[in-house]
C-alpha cells in the first residue's frame, strides 16, 4: 500500500482536504499530535505542548498508528502528518531532537514507508485559533517554513497545494496519486 504524507502550517485547511478524501474512498489517518494536545487538555493540562515528553508521546502514536493493520482495501493511505512533522515541531519548539525520534526518522527512511513526494498545504491567509492550535497566524508561517526545510532535508519532493477552493485542491491531491501509481 501507498503511504502519502500530507503537511502544511497549522490551520491551511489539511483536515478539510483529508475528509473529502476520505469521503472518496482513500484511507485517512489523522494527526497524532492534535490527539496528544485534546487528551493532555482533558486530562486537565491546558497546554499538553509545554511538557518534556510531547513530542516524544507524537512520534511514538505516529510509529504506532503507521504500524497497525491497515482496514479496508484502499490502494493508498493518507497521513496528515509523519515523523519528518514531528522533526519540523522540535526544531520550532527549540528542543533538541530526540533518539527516539531520529531513530524513527532512520526507520521510515531505510524503510522507504512513505513515499517521496509529500502534498504540502499552502495556508490559505488566516490561521484561525483553536484549542489545540494556539498560533498566530505569522507564527504559522514560521512554522511552515520550518516543515519545508525538514523535508528539503531528509529528501523529501514538495507536491505543492496552492490556496484555493478545497475540492479543487482534493481534485489535485487525487489526480497526482493516480500519476504517480500508474
Amino acid at each position: 500500500m501507498k503511504r502519502y504524507v500530507l503537511t502544511g502550517a497549522p490551520g491551511a485547511g489539511k483536515t478539510s482536504i483529508l475528509r473529502q478524501l476520505q469521503e472518496r474512498g482513500f484511507d485517512v489517518v489523522e494527526e497524532a499530535a492534535t490527539e496528544i494536545i485534546t487528551d493532555g487538555q482533558a486530562a486537565g493540562h491546558p497546554e499538553p505542548w509545554t511538557r518534556a515528553d510531547f513530542v516524544e508521546e507524537v512520534a511514538a502514536l505516529q510509529r504506532r498508528r503507521q504500524l497497525a493493520p491497515t482496514t479496508g482495501d484502499a490502494a493508498a493511505q493518507v497521513y496528515d502528518r509523519s515523523p519528518i512533522c514531528t522533526h519540523a515541531l522540535s526544531v520550532y519548539l527549540g528542543r533538541p531532537v530526540s533518539e527516539t525520534l531520529s531513530a524513527e526518522i532512520e526507520r521510515i527512511t531505510r524503510e522507504r514507508v512513505y513515499e517521496r513526494q509529500v502534498f504540502f498545504v499552502r495556508t490559505i491567509g488566516f490561521c484561525e485559533p483553536t484549542a489545540a492550535r494556539r498560533i498566530s497566524y505569522q507564527e504559522s508561517l514560521e512554522f511552515e517554513r520550518i516543515h519545508e526545510q525538514s523535508y528539503r532535508r531528509f529528501g523529501y519532493d514538495l507536491v505543492e497545494v496552492p490556496a484555493g477552493e478545497v475540492a479543487d485542491r482534493v481534485a489535485l491531491i487525487a489526480e497526482t496519486m493516480a500519476r504517480l501509481s500508474a
